[in-house]
């Protein structure tokens, strides 16, 4: 314990281990106290019974606390940048919670979030919007390649770089393709794509197109083999995993080396993921909140790393 000053005339102090003021029989600073343990709670995954007895409150005390702040939503604050460098990405929790979040790679910062039902175009947009509102400069945009944001981009921001998470279609094709495909055509593919995290500049780039173009031209009809049901008189492509990998990559190949332009935008949306994947433990740690909670304790968990930052 040090003496921290005075307040309102009492004597103050403050504790060096975990940073609580004391002063005897002030209830301003009793509530700055506990806030100290429900930020503990949010973001260091802390139980009610290890504050309890790291604090000296009681877990009825604290619930009650806790449940006050869950019933409140804090507003974002962030660092305004002039130029940020956005990883666009969304999450589900148990298919009822939809996050969707607009981090600045660069500062590790939310810039904007959404907590909603899915990814919708019309949402999307009013987001983007808001952002530029904001008067935030968008230098450049990592994405998985969702339809409806990719559209959305489109529309407000058509000349922001947009950057194809490089991770996500590799992963995807992988598994599609599986570990051992049966087909000649599948197995060059995989090979192919297994180096596309190996590509850091513009000749590995060049010839890593090349590959896959002269792949295309020498599996094209294997691509476009049809097979038919005389029962239903349908058609549909014979191997419909490979050509699913090949439309993938062919789509996403204008905007899958955007960061050998500009080195500040990410190649992948690994950090955002790692983000969710951190807030998702911190969430599971707190099982049997009810779906109103749950959304106040994402809002606050965003509100406490950006303050963080």
């Amino acid at each position: 314990m040090i003496s921290w000053g005075k307040q309102n005339g009492k004597r103050r102090f403050k504790c060096k281990n975990c940073g609580i003021y004391f002063t005897s029989e002030n209830k301003s600073v009793s509530l700055k106290n506990k806030e100290i343990w429900f930020k503990k709670w949010i973001v260091e995954k802390q139980t009610y019974e290890q504050i309890s007895t790291e604090s000296g409150y009681s877990v009825s005390t604290l619930q009650r606390y806790f449940n006050v702040m869950l019933g409140k939503a804090p507003r974002l604050s962030y660092s305004q940048n002039k130029e940020v460098y956005l990883l666009i990405d969304g999450t589900y929790f148990s298919n009822e919670i939809c996050l969707v979040v607009y981090r600045d790679n660069t500062f590790k910062q939310t810039q904007l979030y959404r907590i909603t039902d899915g990814e919708h175009y019309e949402e999307l947009k009013e987001d983007l919007e808001n952002i530029l509102n904001l008067g935030i400069k968008i230098g450049g945009i990592t994405c998985d390649g969702d339809k409806s944001l990719l559209k959305a981009i489109r529309k407000v921001c058509p000349k922001v770089p947009v950057q194809r998470c490089l991770v996500h279609i590799q992963r995807m094709c992988k598994i599609w393709l599986s570990a051992y495909p049966k087909s000649i055509a599948g197995f060059e593919l995989r090979e192919i794509v297994c180096k596309i995290h190996f590509i850091d500049n513009e000749i590995k780039k060049q010839y890593w197109i090349k590959e896959f173009l002269d792949w295309s031209e020498k599996h094209k009809e294997f691509l476009n083999e049809k097979s038919y049901s005389q029962e239903t008189g349908r058609y549909w492509y014979t191997h419909k995993m490979v050509r699913r990998c090949f439309s993938v990559i062919r789509k996403a190949l204008p905007n899958m080396f955007i960061f050998l332009q500009n080195h500040n935008i990410p190649k992948t949306t690994n950090a955002i993921e790692s983000f969710f994947g951190h807030l998702k433990g911190n969430l599971n740690i707190h099982r049997g909140l009810t779906k109103s909670r749950r959304k106040k304790f994402i809002q606050w968990y965003l509100f406490y790393k950006n303050l963080k930052s």
